[in-house]
């Protein structure tokens, strides 16, 4: 059997497509309605949906203090990575001097890359934008960060550094 009833007549698939190829490249009114209304809606619940993560969230017990590491574990000049305050949270530890010790988050407040200390220039470096923040107070030397890091509060207990609290601002 052939696809074709007689040579000057259109294939056999032809009659059973109602669909034409020029017809194929438009969206009609109905279709782009359709999808207006439903990327509208999925964006309305993911909104409420992250409304709702941060009212439950507000109630959370602040984090409570956590030993970091020894006084003479870092030299002076240097930096180590450790968590606080949950397992999720890098952070930076920083030994300025050799009683004084700074720490910040590990990420960048413009899009949460991973920051670096770099002794050489005496501040902490993100390479995904070239930003820049002060090793003194964490506030933004260079680059499109708009915020300064988090500081990490730290207090000296004998000879352990403890991560007491996280200030934002």
């Amino acid at each position: 059997m052939s696809l074709f009833r007689r040579p000057s007549e259109l294939p056999l698939w032809r009659d059973e497509l109602t669909v034409d190829t020029a017809d194929e490249r438009y969206v009609t009114r109905r279709q782009f309605t359709k999808f207006l209304v439903l990327t509208s809606v999925g964006m309305f619940v993911g909104q409420l949906w992250i409304l709702a993560r941060s009212v439950f969230s507000r109630g959370a017990t602040p984090p409570g203090p956590a030993t970091i590491g020894r006084v003479d574990d870092l030299a002076v000049g240097k930096a180590r990575v450790f968590q606080y305050p949950s397992a999720n949270d890098p952070c930076l530890l920083i030994r300025t001097g050799e009683e004084s010790y700074v720490a910040y988050s590990q990420k960048c407040t413009h899009l949460s890359c991973a920051v670096y200390f770099d002794a050489a220039k005496a501040r902490i470096e993100c390479p995904c934008h070239e930003g820049a923040f002060s090793v003194a107070d964490g506030r933004v030397l260079q680059g499109p960060p708009p915020r300064p890091l988090p500081r990490i509060r730290l207090e000296r207990r004998g000879d352990d550094l403890v991560a007491t609290a996280v200030e934002v601002g």
